[in-house]
C-alpha cells in the first residue's frame, strides 16, 4: 500500500524554527538525522531508529561546501531531493530542512566563526589528507544543532572519526543533545553503504567488497592470538583487491585518537581507500 503522507521541505532557517516550535509545544521529543542527501539504506536505518525513539523526526539535506577541499567532489556530489523526499515520506519524517548554501553561509556576512576540533582528532586519518574537513563538519553540525535544537541526533558508525569528533564537541561545549551512534549498514557483499557507492561500476563494487573482508580478517587474526597492529594490518591488507589504493589502514585508540602498537578490545580499525577514483572508508571496533 502506497503511503499518502508527503514530508514538507523547508528551505529557510526562520521557517524550520517556526515548525519546530510547533512540534515542541506538543511536548514531542525531537529526533534529528543530518545528511547530505542521496539517501541510502544506511540513512534509512538512522531515520527508522529516530522514528522508533522520538515523537517527531527532522532530516536535514544539505551538501555542505565547507567540508569539501578544492579538488574534492562537491560539484558532482549526488543531489536527488525529490527521491530523498520520497524515502523520508515513506518513513514518516515530519520535516526536511533543505537550505541553499546562501541560507547557511550568507555571503554578505563575510568570514564566519568556525568550530575547530582538537588537533589530535581533526588531523589524523581522513583529516590528514582532507585538511579543514572536520572544521567544516563540526561547524555545520553545530549550526544545525542550533537551528533544529533536537533532543537526539543520529549518526552512522561508518564515519567513526566524524562521530567521535561530534561526541567530543557536544561534551566539551555543553550542547544539550544526545548523540546516538548507529551500526553500519552494508550491501550484500559487505561494502558499507555510502552515497559515493553510486560512482562505482558493478565490477568495482565487487572489488570494493574486499575492504570489509580485510577488516574481518584482521578481527579473526586478533581473535586467534595476534595483537601487534603492524602485523595484523600487514596480513589483512593482503586481502584487499590489487586495484585498491590504500590511503590509510590504522589501529586507533578511540579515547585519544592516537595510533596503537597493540590491538585490544575497543580498538578502532579504520581504513580509507581509492578505487576507480572513488574514495571509500570503513571501520570496525574490536569486540
Amino acid at each position: 500500500m502506497k503511503h499518502t503522507f508527503t514530508t514538507p521541505i523547508i528551505d529557510t532557517i526562520a521557517e524550520i524554527r517556526n515548525r519546530i516550535r510547533e512540534l515542541k509545544n506538543k511536548n514531542l521529543i525531537i529526533g534529528f538525522v543530518p545528511t547530505m542527501g542521496a539517501l541510502h539504506a544506511g540513512h534509512e536505518s538512522l531515520i527508522e531508529k529516530a522514528r522508533q525513539e522520538c515523537g517527531a523526526v527532522i532530516v536535514s539535506i544539505f551538501v555542505n561546501p565547507t567540508q569539501f577541499g578544492p579538488n574534492e567532489d562537491f560539484g558532482k556530489y549526488p543531489r536527488q531531493l525529490e527521491a530523498d523526499r520520497e524515502i523520508c515520506s515513506r518513513h514518516g519524517v515530519d520535516l526536511i530542512f533543505a537550505p541553499e548554501p546562501e541560507q547557511m553561509y550568507p555571503q554578505a556576512a563575510g568570514p564566519i566563526t568556525t568550530v575547530v576540533p582538537p588537533e589530535t582528532f581533526r588531523n589524523r586519518l581522513c583529516g590528514e589528507t582532507r585538511k579543514g574537513h572536520f572544521n567544516g563538519v563540526a561547524t555545520v553540525v553545530l549550526k544545525l544543532f542550533n537551528i533544529i535544537t533536537p533532543d537526539r541526533a543520529y549518526f552512522g558508525k561508518k564515519d567513526a572519526q566524524q562521530l567521535l569528533i561530534i561526541k567530543k564537541m557536544v561534551k566539551d561545549l555543553d550542547i544539550p543533545v544526545e548523540i546516538a551512534g548507529c551500526e553500519t549498514v552494508r550491501e550484500p557483499g559487505g561494502l558499507a553503504c555510502s552515497s559515493r557507492n553510486k560512482y562505482l561500476t558493478e565490477e568495482a563494487g565487487k572489488k570494493a567488497a574486499s575492504i570489509y573482508e580485510a577488516l574481518k580478517t584482521l578481527e579473526k587474526q586478533y581473535n586467534s592470538g595476534l595483537d601487534l597492529a603492524s602485523e595484523l594490518i600487514s596480513v589483512s591488507g593482503r586481502i584487499l583487491h590489487p586495484d585498491i589504493e590504500v590511503e590509510y589502514f590504522e589501529a586507533i585508540d578511540i579515547e585519544n585518537f592516537q595510533a596503537v602498537k597493540k590491538v585490544q578490545k575497543g580498538t578502532l580499525i579504520a581504513i580509507a581507500v581509492k578505487l576507480g577514483g572513488v574514495r571509500l572508508i570503513d571501520n570496525i571496533i574490536i569486540d
